[in-house]
C-alpha cells in the first residue's frame, strides 16, 4: 500500500473525523506533491461530514465558514489553516466559472470525478492508502497532465482550467495529454468569460515555472493577449519564448519574464495590456519601465568591455547653461560606477536586478557586462552611495542659508551637485558641496 507522510495538523484532523465516524482524506495537490517527493504548501481535506458536522466537531472558535454553500470549512490547527470540504458533485456551469449547484455525496470517488486533472484527483488516508480512480499516479510517473474524464467537459465547466493545464505542465516539466491539449486549444475562446484577475493570477504562476516558454500556447495566448499576435508571427513568438526561458526562474524575476513577453508591444502597448489584465499599479509601472528599457538601446559597445548603454541619466542632468566644474554639457560618462549610480537614481535595486536579467536574456552576448553592472549596483546599494538628491550631504535649506535663491534655480543647483557627486568631481561632503554650489551660483 502506498504511504504518504501526513502533515501533523492534517493527521490530527483526519483522526478526529475518523473517530467521529466520518470518512476523511487528504486530497488534491498535497497528495500529488507528496507522491512527487515535494513538501506540500497546503493540505486540503475532504470528508463525508457535512459542514455543520465539521464545525460541531472542531468548535466554532477553530472554524471559518469560508464556503458553506460549497461545503467548505477552514479549520485552524497548530497555527495552520486546513480547507475541509464535504464530498460533492457539481451541476452545470452556466457562467463557465462556478457550478450552478452542488450536491453532497457519500463517496470520495464521486468527489474526485469532478476535479480538473488526474494528478489532482487523488485522495489519501492512513487507513485506506491512496484512492486513485483515474490513474493520477501513473500519469505522475509518465510526466503527463491529463484531464479527468472528457477534457471538453472539464474546460467548459471552468475555462480557467485551460490556463491551469499549461501552468501545471510548466511547473513540473510534464507533457500534455494530446486529447487534453487539443480540447484546450479548441476551447481557448472560452477564456473570454473568465475574469481578468483570475487570468492574471494563472499567467503569473505560469511565468514562475522553470521553463514556461514551451508552455505558452499560441492559440491560448491569442485569446488573453491578442496584441502579441503569436499565431501570425510564429518565428518572433518562438524567439520571445526562448528569451523568457533564459531569465532565471525565481519569484523575483516574474516581472522581468512578463516584460520579456510584452516587449514587442512597446511601453504604451504593454501598459494597456497590463491594465486589461487588472495588474496592480506597482506591477504595471515596473513592467512598463522594464519594457521601455529592455526594448530600447540599453546596450552599446564600449571599449572597456563593460558595454553600458545610452546614458540612463534620469532627470539628474547638469543644467544646460553650465556644469559644475566646466565639463561639456550632455557628455555621458560611461564608466561602470557612474552608469550604476544613474540607474540607482531612477530605480530601486530589485528593479535593476530584473532589468539586467531581462537585457541579458535579450542580448546573451552582453551577459557578462550586465552582470558587472548588476554587481556594481548591489555594491553601491550596500555602501549607501549617493545616487539621488535626497542622499546629498546638503539640502535646499542648506543652500538657501549659503545664499542660493529659492525657486527653480535651487533645484538646478541640487541636480548639478548630484551630477558632480555621481561623476566623482565632488565628494558628498557638506563643505565641498557648498563650495561647489557657490561656484555654480556665481557663474
Amino acid at each position: 500500500m502506498t504511504t504518504i507522510k501526513l502533515d501533523p495538523g492534517a493527521a490530527l484532523l483526519l483522526d478526529a473525523l475518523h473517530g467521529a465516524g466520518h470518512a476523511a482524506y487528504a486530497v488534491g495537490g498535497c497528495v500529488r506533491d507528496s507522491l512527487l517527493g515535494l513538501d506540500p504548501h497546503d493540505w486540503d481535506l475532504c470528508t463525508s461530514a457535512r459542514p455543520e458536522q465539521v464545525m460541531a466537531l472542531f468548535g466554532e472558535e477553530k472554524c471559518i465558514p469560508t464556503g458553506l454553500q460549497h461545503g467548505t470549512v477552514t479549520v485552524k490547527q497548530g497555527g495552520r489553516l486546513y480547507e475541509t470540504t464535504t464530498f460533492r458533485t457539481e451541476g452545470a456551469y452556466s457562467d463557465g466559472r462556478h457550478p450552478d449547484a452542488v450536491c453532497f455525496v457519500p463517496d470520495v470517488r464521486e468527489d474526485l470525478a469532478r476535479r480538473d486533472f488526474t494528478i489532482n484527483a487523488m485522495a489519501y488516508s492512513a487507513e485506506e492508502g491512496l484512492i486513485d480512480p483515474f490513474g493520477g499516479r501513473d500519469d505522475l510517473a509518465a510526466h503527463l497532465v491529463r484531464a479527468v474524464g472528457e477534457p471538453e467537459r472539464r474546460f467548459e465547466e471552468d475555462a480557467l482550467r485551460i490556463l491551469r493545464l499549461y501552468r501545471f505542465a510548466a511547473r513540473f516539466g510534464f507533457a500534455i495529454d494530446p486529447a487534453t491539449g487539443a480540447a484546450a486549444r479548441a476551447l481557448g475562446p472560452h477564456l473570454d468569460c473568465v475574469s481578468a484577475e483570475r487570468i492574471q493570477e494563472e499567467l503569473l504562476k505560469l511565468l514562475a515555472a522553470p521553463r514556461p516558454g514551451s508552455y505558452l500556447e499560441p492559440a491560448v495566448l491569442a485569446v488573453i493577449l491578442p496584441e502579441l499576435e503569436p499565431e501570425k508571427q510564429p518565428e518572433r513568438f518562438a524567439e520571445l519564448c526562448r528569451t523568457i526561458d533564459r531569465i532565471e526562474p525565481t519569484a523575483e524575476n516574474v516581472p522581468a519574464r512578463l516584460a520579456a513577453l510584452l516587449c514587442p508591444l512597446g511601453e504604451a502597448g504593454a501598459r494597456k495590456a497590463l491594465r486589461k489584465l487588472k495588474c496592480s499599479n506597482a506591477l504595471t509601472d515596473e513592467v512598463t519601465a522594464l519594457v521601455g528599457e529592455g526594448a530600447g538601446s540599453f546596450l552599446l559597445g564600449h571599449e572597456s568591455g563593460h558595454s553600458i548603454a545610452r546614458p540612463i541619466a534620469c532627470g539628474n542632468r547638469v543644467p544646460p547653461q553650465r556644469t559644475v566644474l566646466g565639463e561639456t554639457p550632455g557628455t555621458p560618462n560611461t564608466t561602470l560606477t557612474v552608469q550604476a549610480k544613474r540607474l540607482l537614481g531612477r530605480y530601486e535595486l530589485p528593479t535593476i536586478q530584473r532589468l539586467t536579467a531581462l537585457c541579458s536574456a535579450r542580448h546573451p552576448e552582453q551577459a557578462g557586462a550586465l552582470a558587472a553592472l548588476r554587481a556594481e549596483a548591489e555594491q553601491l546599494t550596500a555602501e549607501n552611495a549617493c545616487c539621488r538628491v535626497s542622499q546629498l550631504a546638503v539640502n535646499g535649506r542648506d543652500l538657501m542659508a549659503a545664499g542660493v535663491r529659492p525657486g527653480p534655480g535651487l533645484r538646478q543647483v541640487l541636480n548639478a551637485l548630484l551630477e558632480a557627486v555621481i561623476t566623482g568631481q565632488t565628494p558628498n561632503e557638506k563643505d565641498a558641496l557648498l563650495a561647489a554650489a557657490a561656484q555654480f551660483s556665481a557663474s
